[in-house]
Order: structure tokens, then sequence, then C-alpha cells
């Protein structure tokens, strides 16, 4: 009676922690998109107030794309520690599954979408997360230290940027007027590509910066996503969404689902597992990062669909990827 007894609590006790954990990862995931589409909506409200202009919408989608995201990339990219735990087999798996995520996208895509202006937007909004954002702050929630995260952003988020303008660049409105070397220098000049290329000397040799250029640095990749929230909630249209619902919603369900569904699983296969399967987990699963609006507005192509993505991944992020964290917790994989 007493053995009885003792399991029965033993078993209500894993319950309830089961369920603290289920909650915990749920309330952690509200804090981290939440406050973000509440940016977003405020950007919506200023706009319908006229608080903030048409005028500003340019000057603010200009400012961040030549400017406040090129020094987000390089601040991250420069931070990242590559000879710290660096393990060639999981910077090869991001790299490898980055890379086949957006070629497979980007063919199915130019196969089963008849409208080919929507195709760079699509394709990018699909595939391109906010791992870099939203990466470390849940390892460290989990696990008390960053983990994998910075080498996963280091192996991804370049290859993020360098497919997105890849895509944008010849999906654009203006792209059948380059040539194909105007095309590679356009890419090479893009604002995102020269972050990324400036940063990845300073992480390689591990150069630190003065207090003060830190700072400065800092101040500057600050303003990146706030403005660019308040960017995306400008321009949202309601009747343009709706219109578009259809390829945002498939993207959204690439993005959040599909891709997860399909890269974790191999992921576990090859022995995965932990701080490194919730570093893929973020990769994989991650909202639609708001420089996606930004770049497509910026390139010549849809704004509104990227803006309807942004906004529809960021809205069920926290649903998804809770309920993934909670999967593979009770299979013992994190």
């Amino acid at each position: 009676m007493l053995k009885c007894f003792i399991r029965l609590l033993k078993k209500l006790l894993t319950k309830r922690k089961d369920n603290d954990f289920k909650m915990s990862n749920f309330i952690f995931s509200l804090n981290a998109t939440v406050p973000v589409f509440f940016v977003i909506f405020m950007g919506w409200v200023f706009r319908r107030t006229g608080i903030i202009d048409e005028r500003f919408s340019e000057v603010n989608d200009k400012l961040s794309f030549k400017i406040l995201f090129p020094v987000l990339l390089f601040r991250d990219i420069s931070a990242a520690d590559l000879r710290q735990d660096f393990d060639i087999k999981f910077a090869a798996f991001c790299f490898i599954s980055t890379a086949a995520c957006f070629c497979v996208i980007w063919i199915l895509a130019e196969i089963f979408i008849k409208d080919k202006t929507i195709i760079g937007s699509f394709v990018q909004g699909s595939f391109r997360g906010s791992a870099a954002i939203l990466g470390v702050a849940f390892v460290e929630n989990m696990y008390g230290n960053a983990g994998m995260v910075p080498l996963m952003i280091v192996a991804a988020v370049p290859l993020y940027n360098i497919f997105s303008v890849i895509i944008l660049t010849v999906r654009g409105k203006e792209s059948k007027k380059l040539s194909f070397k105007k095309l590679m220098l356009s890419i090479a000049k893009n604002p995102m590509i020269i972050g990324i290329v400036s940063g990845l000397p300073f992480a390689v040799l591990r150069i630190d910066f003065p207090d003060m250029v830190d700072k400065c640095i800092n101040n500057l990749s600050s303003l990146a996503m706030p403005l660019a929230l308040l960017a995306v909630g400008a321009s949202f249209q309601g009747k343009d969404a709706v219109k578009k619902i259809r390829p945002s919603i498939i993207a959204s369900l690439i993005k959040l689902v599909i891709q997860p569904a399909i890269i974790l699983p191999i992921a576990i296969m090859m022995g995965f597992k932990n701080q490194e399967i919730i570093a893929l987990l973020i990769m994989t699963g991650a909202p639609t990062t708001v420089s996606s609006f930004i770049m497509a507005k910026n390139m010549n192509n849809d704004a509104e669909l990227a803006s309807s993505i942004v906004v529809i991944t960021t809205l069920f992020s926290s649903v998804t990827i809770t309920a993934i964290i909670f999967i593979f917790k009770t299979f013992g994989y994190v």
C-alpha cells in the first residue's frame, strides 16, 4: 500500500514538473514574441493616427537597410567566439541544412508559384528566421549559457543574408535589366553582405573593441530592431495582406512547422541533443526575421507579402516552438 502511494506521488510530481516546464517555456516564448508583435502593432497604430507618415517610413527603411542592420550583423558576427567549443560536425550540419532548405524552397517556388513577382519575398520569408535574436535567449534560459548558439549563428546567419540578397536580386523588379556581372556586383555591394564580411575577421581573430567603440556599435545596432518593427507595422496593409493570405500562410507553415519537422529528426539521428537541438530548433523554427521586410522593400520585391509573413510567424511561433520543445523534452532529447 505504501509503495503504491509512493509511486502515485512520484507520478503526480513528475506530471507537475512536466506541466511547470511546459508552462514556463510557453511563458518564455510569449515573452520573446509578444513584445515584438506589440511594437509591430504600435507601428500600425502610429501610421493610422498620423504620428508617423510615409516619409518617415521611407527614411526609416533606408536607414535600417543601409546602416543599422549591417551594423547589427557586424556586431553579432564579430562577437561570436569561433575557437570556443568549435564543433565541425555541428557547424557543417547548420551550413548544409540551411543551404539545402533554401535551394529546395526556391526550386519548389519556381515550379508551383504562378505569380513570379512574389517568389523573392516568399522564399526569403520561408527559410530566414530570427536565429541570432532568439537563439541565445532560449538556450541561456534553459541551460544557463549560450552553448552552441554562437556557432550556429556563424554557420547559418551569414547564409540567411547571402541567400536572401541573391533571391531578392534575381527576383527583384529590376533584375531583368542587370547583366550577370552587374548582378554579382549588386550582391557584393549589398550592405548586409558588407556587414557580414566585415565582422568575420574579428570573429576568427577574436579582436576585442575598446569599450568606447563597443558602446558606439551597440548603440547603433540597438536601434535596428525597434525601428524595423515600427516599419513593418506602418507598412502593413490589411487589404493587401488578405489578398496574399494563401502564400503568407504557406510560407509561415514552411518556416514554423515543415522545416523543423524535417531537419530536427535528421539532427537527432546524427546524434545531436540538448543545446544543439535547441539551437537547431531556433535556426529552423524561429519566426521570420523583421529584416526580411526591410530587404524586400528596399530591393524592389513584394513588401506586403514579406510583412504578412513576419506578422503571422511572429504571432504563432510561441505556440509552435513551445510545442516542439515539449515534445523533445518528453522523449529526452533536450
